[in-house]
């Protein structure tokens, strides 16, 4: 049965995928979308969908898979399903990054998408060495981690106010996770990385089963955990932060990705490969979702994944853990 439902996440993503290419303004039909496909449609559809929607798909699938798999990490290694990206100060890491360099080079819009990337790793790693490691529940770097997202968000705003006021809208539009405007340079090179991230997952992920087990008893095993523990947290760290470079922010997913995974295993695991095909419909559905509640505007899908998020977590919190701990 669980491989059944893990199965039929593949029509569900191929569906979000031809509604996300259809959807918006104007709507297109299935033979202006086969049109705009085989190149026998007129100049500007072909445009619409290859420079303008292919992109903002393709941008979600990178965003969502990357998340998917950050949560899955992080859940996994603390022992906890509230962590996540967001309750660990990475993705406010990454922005306050992004702010920095447009202070001190305003040159540009937004500033090289690196530095998102630069930002969420030493995020992680300020936040493991404030907490003196993760622990053996999860706790202790949650709430670390609360900590040092607020400070680094009250530095991105103190950022934000020191910028002119064209690249401060510019970086409040990013900040609430917007997937528009992508261009495919930039889309290449972070699906590059994202490829090199997703090739380091295996030997570690091989690893995470024994996290199960008691620190000492783990230690028996010659598993050297500090180490593994550190390499999980950076590669977790890493994942998020080039979502954040793509898009900004996007809440809900990283937390909801992993536990819808979990349901669709057998063991109760959370798959990681499930983990980013769920992240990457996640993505795409807000998106779509953003394009059509209320034309003509579009709503960021960072907002659409916040509202959602909102009651998932209270819906999370009343319902036990499958780590015995919330």
């Amino acid at each position: 049965m669980a491989w059944a439902l893990r199965i039929g996440l593949f029509p569900v993503l191929a569906l979000l995928v031809l509604a996300a290419l259809a959807a918006g303004s104007p709507w297109l039909s299935p033979g202006q979308l086969l049109a705009s496909l085989d190149g026998s449609g007129p100049p500007w559809l072909s445009t619409l969908v290859f420079q303008i929607r292919l992109p903002r798909l393709c941008a979600a699938l990178v965003v969502g898979s990357a998340l998917g798999c950050a949560g899955a990490l992080l859940q996994a290694l603390a022992r906890n399903r509230l962590a996540s990206p967001d309750l660990l100060g990475v993705n406010d890491g990454a922005l306050l990054a992004l702010a920095v360099t447009l202070v001190l080079n305003p040159a540009g819009l937004l500033g090289p998408w690196w530095c998102a990337l630069i930002g969420a790793l030493t995020t992680a790693l300020f936040t493991l060495l404030a907490a003196g490691g993760v622990g053996t529940q999860g706790y202790r770097v949650l709430v670390v981690g609360l900590g040092v997202a607020s400070l680094l968000r009250a530095g991105f705003d103190i950022a934000m106010a020191t910028l002119p006021i064209f690249q401060a809208g510019g970086m409040y539009a990013f900040s609430v996770g917007s997937l528009t405007g992508r261009t495919w340079p930039l889309l290449a090179t972070v699906a590059l990385v994202l490829g090199l991230l997703l090739a380091a997952m295996p030997p570690l992920t091989r690893s995470l089963t024994l996290l199960g087990l008691h620190d000492d008893s783990i230690r028996s095993l010659g598993v050297r955990l500090e180490r593994l523990r550190l390499a999980i947290l950076l590669l977790a760290a890493a994942l998020a932060g080039l979502a954040v470079s793509v898009s900004g922010p996007v809440g809900f997913v990283a937390i909801a990705a992993p536990i819808f995974a979990r349901r669709l295993s057998a063991d109760g695991s959370a798959p990681f490969w499930s983990a980013a095909a769920i992240g990457a419909a996640l993505v795409i559905a807000a998106d779509l979702l953003g394009r059509v509640l209320a034309p003509p505007v579009e709503v960021p899908a960072g907002v659409v994944t916040g509202l959602l998020g909102g009651p998932f977590l209270l819906w999370l919190l009343l319902r036990p853990s499958p780590y015995g701990v919330t």
